[in-house]
């Protein structure tokens, strides 16, 4: 008797201990989701941010605007989830995943200026497995 996929799965590894969606990751913060705006920006499917990719790109108070440069966080995001999209618009490589590189003013209390930061961009399976795009930092999986 052939066994489906999921019982030959488990004979080998055993039983799943512990599994963590991606609705999961948003309700925690993990991830943040920009679908939204993504949506705007051109992309066709679910997209979110990494919490650290967020905080280095995005985040942006009041007082970040009273101390260094007057900026918004919808303005900040708008340019990763652009140039995001022009990298996917532009890239002759195929895969799942996507270099591609934007200029912000970095969160540190005195810069004015931008400066260049790389993000990485990953297409994957969602909870269901459709396809989701999800925004990292470089060093993130």
């Amino acid at each position: 008797m052939k066994s489906s996929g999921k019982a030959a799965l488990e004979d080998i590894f055993g039983p799943v201990i512990s599994s963590y969606s991606r609705v999961q990751a948003v309700e925690d913060g993990v991830l943040i989701d920009v679908t939204s705006m993504a949506r705007e920006a051109g992309f066709k499917w679910p997209a979110a941010l990494t919490h650290a990719a967020w905080c280095e790109c995005v985040a942006w108070t009041e007082q970040d605007s009273r101390r260094q440069v007057h900026q918004d966080e919808s303005g900040r995001l708008w340019d990763v989830l652009f140039m995001a999209s022009y990298a996917i618009r532009t890239t002759t490589d195929s895969g799942d995943r996507l270099r591609f590189s934007l200029y912000r003013v970095p969160k540190d209390g005195h810069s004015a200026e931008a400066e260049e930061v790389t993000l990485k961009l990953m297409v994957g399976p969602g909870d269901v497995g459709e396809p989701v795009i999800t925004i990292m930092l470089p060093n993130e999986d």
